[in-house]
């Protein structure tokens, strides 16, 4: 019964947020500000975690492929596939569940137990609308352009440790990065990450929303947060999976 009634909630929740915003110049003021505390600060994490992905990936391919009748080339393929279809959308948004989700939960939540989110609505102003929109929109807009990102340095990681270990050549990694090549993988990928997105904006905001208490009770609802958060990104990415490339 509580997960049937956090449902109804958080549905209710978002028929708040997903109305027309009342200042709407403010409105585009403060998604420009999210673009930057929910995207490029998140940057320096997402650069370094795919690097050594893409690393990881190639080396391990590179050493599992025994057949001498299978060419090196198909490192270079089997890790942009890795990287392009699942690695750099899925688990750097995990990544983006735990830095970004915590962020929202835990400054809504703030707000709501200092009563911050009250005097809004003493003021006539929609809080839901006011703090939550604005963030799934810049969330929605700027995680698809760092996986864009994640994945362009995942393969260059992945080349990178090819040419440093000396397992495969750089030309034949590259030419199997440029074999077979489907477009639509890229867009399969950024549907993805705009689901996440927005998953993870909406979840976090959810969970600040609702928090009573103080200080603790905070902390709690910013784990929460990661946690679902977590959870329905690996359970939407089966239902994706299914839908899009079936």
């Amino acid at each position: 019964m509580r997960l049937i009634s956090d449902l109804g909630k958080y549905l209710l929740l978002m028929k708040e947020v997903f109305v027309r915003p009342d200042r709407m110049r403010y409105f585009f003021r403060q998604v420009l500000v999210e673009f930057q505390s929910l995207g490029i600060d998140s940057l320096g994490i997402v650069i370094i975690i795919s690097m050594f992905m893409g690393a990881v990936v190639a080396i391990q391919t590179a050493y599992n492929i025994d057949n001498p009748l299978i060419p090196l080339t198909m490192v270079g393929f089997t890790v942009r596939q890795s990287i392009i279809l699942e690695f750099s959308p899925t688990m750097i948004s995990l990544v983006l569940a735990g830095k970004v989700g915590s962020r929202v939960a835990s400054e809504i939540g703030t707000m709501r137990v200092t009563e911050q989110i009250d005097a809004l609505e003493i003021m006539g102003v929609n809080p839901a609308n006011f703090l939550i929109q604005p963030k799934v929109f810049a969330a929605v807009i700027i995680f698809p352009a760092i996986i864009i990102f994640s994945m362009g340095f995942a393969l260059f990681g992945g080349w990178l440790a090819c040419v440093v270990t000396n397992i495969v050549t750089s030309n034949d990694y590259i030419t199997g990065l440029r074999s077979w090549f489907d477009p639509y993988t890229i867009t399969y990928a950024l549907i993805k990450t705009a689901v996440f997105a927005f998953i993870i904006t909406s979840v976090a905001g959810f969970q600040g929303y609702e928090t009573k208490g103080g200080a603790l009770e905070v902390g709690t609802a910013s784990t929460k947060a990661v946690v679902y958060s977590s959870i329905l990104i690996i359970v939407s990415n089966l239902i994706l999976t299914q839908l899009l490339l079936a």
